[in-house]
């Protein structure tokens, strides 16, 4: 079954689809020996050899990490931040390139799952899938019947209309 050269990358661990497309474009993957450097370029993981920096990359061989995290406050959902501030890959000492799967605010702490495995990211994490996100929120004070029309009807984020949530 043939596969998309980035999606065989992402899946081995080597980088994620976006980055994949940015180190096949800078010609640092090759295929049977021959630099590709074409987007769209599909390989068959079962007869192809795929190389990264020359070293061989096999997704048979490769297991996938998943960690369950206990993120603190004060940490970033990220696996960097242009302004310093703290990340959950910090808390972690792994050899793989992990990724949380998912986002809590920075001064929200809970499970979070971080993983090398973005198939299962993608599914987990993208709207067309359709799974429910469940927050456990503790408030000071009761929430009155203002604050419930507030919090139950559609909200705009980042230009996004986000669907109405359910309290409970």
């Amino acid at each position: 079954m043939e596969v998309r050269l980035q999606k065989y990358l992402a899946d081995a661990g080597v980088a994620s689809r976006r980055k994949a497309e940015e180190l096949i474009a800078q010609g640092k993957v090759k295929v049977n020996g021959e630099v590709v450097t074409e987007m769209g370029c599909k390989i068959d993981p079962k007869k192809d050899e795929v190389t990264f920096l020359d070293k061989k990359i096999d997704t048979k061989e490769t297991k996938m990490v998943y960690i369950m995290l206990n993120k603190p406050r004060g940490y970033l959902c990220s696996t960097s931040d242009d302004r310093g501030r703290k990340c959950v890959t910090e808390l972690i000492d792994v050899d793989a390139r992990i990724y949380p799967v998912g986002r809590l605010d920075l001064i929200s702490e809970g499970m979070l799952l971080l993983t090398d495995d973005g198939e299962l990211k993608n599914r987990l994490t993208h709207p067309s899938h359709s799974l429910p996100k469940v927050y456990r929120v503790k408030v000071a004070e009761p929430v009155g019947e203002e604050e419930y029309e507030i919090l139950t009807a559609p909200l705009e984020i980042d230009g996004y209309t986000i669907k109405p949530v359910d309290v409970m």
